[in-house]
Order: C-alpha cells, then sequence, then structure tokens
C-alpha cells in the first residue's frame, strides 16, 4: 500500500504538519496546544508507524514548535518512538530542533543535556542511528546558528 503525504493545516492551538514519505521530511511548527491531542496526534502516529516500514535511507523530523503543552509532549514522545524503531543500519533519523536565538546562545553544555535527555529517554535504545540538530532562530524563524549532536 503507496503512504500518502500527511498534511495539515495549522490553527491557533494545533501544528502544522508536513509529513512527505517520498522524501523523509516530517515536519511539525506552530503551537500545539490542542483541547484534544488525541484528535492531532492519533494520524500522526499511525502515518509515522506505517512510514517505518518503509522509511528513506535518512528520515528528518523537523520539530518547530514555538510551544507545546505537556498533553503535546506525550503524544510527540510516542511519535519519537516509533520513529527510533526504524529498522537497518543504513538507516538514519535525524531530530531538527529549534530554539529562539536567545535560549539558544546562552546554553550551557548542562543546558543542552537537560534539553535532549526527555528526548533521548523517549527513544530509549534506538534501532536507527540518530542525530540531533538544534538551531537558534531569530523572531522571524530565520536560523541564525546551529549544532549538531550525535548520538
Amino acid at each position: 500500500m503507496y503512504l500518502k503525504s500527511l498534511l495539515k493545516e495549522p490553527t491557533k492551538k494545533t501544528p502544522q504538519l508536513d509529513f512527505n514519505p517520498l522524501t523523509g521530511e516530517l515536519i511539525l511548527s506552530g503551537r500545539s496546544i490542542p483541547e484534544n491531542p488525541a484528535d492531532t496526534y492519533e494520524d500522526v502516529l499511525k502515518w509515522v508507524t506505517q512510514y517505518i516500514n518503509n522509511p528513506r535511507y535518512i528520515t528528518n523530523l523537523r520539530l518547530n514548535l514555538d510551544y507545546f503543552n505537556t498533553a503535546s509532549s506525550l503524544w510527540l514522545a510516542k511519535v519519537i518512538k516509533v520513529l527510533g524503531q526504524i529498522k537497518g543500519p543504513e538507516n538514519t533519523l535525524i531530530i531538527h530542533l529549534y530554539f529562539n536565538i536567545e535560549d539558544f546562545d546562552s546554553m550551557e553544555i548542562e543546558d543542552l543535556k537537560d534539553a535532549l535527555s526527555p528526548i533521548i529517554n523517549m527513544i530509549g535504545t534506538p534501532s536507527v542511528s540518530l542525530g540531533i540538530k538544534i538551531y537558534g532562530t531569530d523572531d522571524n524563524g530565520e536560523i541564525i546558528k546551529e549544532s549538531m549532536v550525535l548520538l
């Protein structure tokens, strides 16, 4: 069965979703404070569960979220955990995280570890090569600085 792209326009409370199985680009951007997170994220979880059966060699999960609530973080954890189960030593999952440049510039190595530990804990022991790329952005969302962490 052919997996179609998952596209949803953002609302005031839900992020834009742009998941493309042909390119391996999985993008969530905007705000994620849905009143019923299952309405937003059940489709995402089903999609990634199908995607990992035939993933691209490089999968880019781009979490460009201005803000997300606790309920959203639980669903994002489930999505990341599924993506961490991509099989094959030739496959790579890169998680892209976006921070305001002021937060990015003030991060010490311990802050960075604190920011990344929930993601690392969510994945557990991945069966895929994993990298995390961190970006510092300005108020317009333009990338000013970036850093790569390989796990």
